[in-house]
């Protein structure tokens, strides 16, 4: 499981012209999953997405967690994240979940984020999406589970 995190300080997602998720201060996560990927990738992804502390403190030091902070989570589909560029000029997408197994394991995600006590909104699996954001800092990180 990959996903790309973004500190925001807003972020939204439009499917057909409609907004239909949308944060303030807080996360936006692009998950990407393969078809490898088990539960316990999952909860380990959501232990860190809750749990790292990418947010400043008075002093401006990273100190304070999503949960410390009490910001949101927009989690956004994204199985591109699986894209094999290394022959050709077309991605290789193989290495991505099946739609089912992928749709099963991000509601797993969304399911548990929501659980630790994070406010999640989302975005429409599978859809043609438009994902607008303003990265604070900026601070974007890309988590592996296959690196725990």
């Amino acid at each position: 499981m990959k996903v790309v995190l973004q500190k925001v300080s807003k972020a939204s997602v439009r499917v057909n012209g409609e907004t239909i998720g949308a944060i303030g201060e807080g996360l936006l996560a692009y998950v990407g999953l393969t078809h490898e990927d088990t539960e316990a990738d999952v909860e380990y992804i959501v232990n860190k997405v809750v749990h790292l502390r990418i947010f400043e403190d008075q002093a401006e030091k990273m100190n304070f967690s999503l949960k410390d902070k009490l910001g949101s989570l927009l989690s956004v589909s994204q199985f591109t994240l699986y894209g094999d560029t290394r022959k050709g000029r077309r991605p290789n997408f193989m290495e991505a979940a099946k739609p089912d197994q992928a749709e099963r394991q991000y509601q797993y995600f969304n399911q548990l984020v929501q659980e630790a006590g994070i406010p999640v909104e989302t975005g429409v699996f599978g859809a043609m999406m438009e994902v607008d954001s303003v990265n604070h800092g900026p601070v974007t990180l890309i988590l592996d589970s296959k690196d725990k």
